[in-house]
């Protein structure tokens, strides 16, 4: 079976974040054809958008999976509900957890459900930084490596946080 290397984004901000990533990881890793080869420090930034809403908890992982895009979709999605996801249409609102597959391999996907690499990925420190402290001489789709795309971005308000520090 032909594997992938994927980029998993992670975030939450309802409930016990730090939590619901270090479950989300194992949950991740139990995916049927899938292996949590590495995992970023977790990060805390504030919301995009409404501002009216906690800080979020945010890690990167590297994967190697067998299953093609739209099914890895599916299994994160399942991770997500078990994890109390709620999807009530509100962009950047509050949420237990997000599951984002970042890239996937070299591939570029843009389907009705899917688009990678990530629409937002290169405006999002909270991504980028985990991203760059996995994946330090990564060359992004755009043929750049990833410390341009790092350069680039504001790192206000984001906080590494330590092991004896997480939320």
């Amino acid at each position: 079976m032909h594997k992938e290397r994927c980029y998993i984004g992670l975030g939450s901000n309802l409930g016990e974040a730090g939590k619901h990533i270090e479950s989300a990881l194992l949950a991740i890793n139990e995916v049927e054809h899938t292996r949590l080869l590495r995992t970023s420090s977790m990060y805390q930034s504030a919301p995009m958008g409404p501002q009216d809403q906690p800080d979020f908890i945010n890690s990167v992982c590297l994967i190697e999976t067998g299953l093609k895009p739209e099914i890895l979709l599916k299994q994160l999605q399942n991770i997500e509900n078990k994890h109390g996801r709620e999807r009530k249409g509100e962009r950047w609102g509050p949420r237990t957890l997000d599951l984002d597959i970042l890239l996937y391999g070299k591939h570029d996907i843009d389907t009705d459900t899917l688009t990678i690499p990530h629409y937002g990925m290169a405006d999002r420190e909270f991504v980028l930084v985990p991203l760059f402290e996995i994946a330090p001489n990564m060359v992004m789709p755009d043929g750049k490596p990833i410390s341009q795309w790092v350069a680039r971005c504001s790192l206000d308000g984001l906080k590494r946080l330590r092991p004896d520090n997480q939320l």
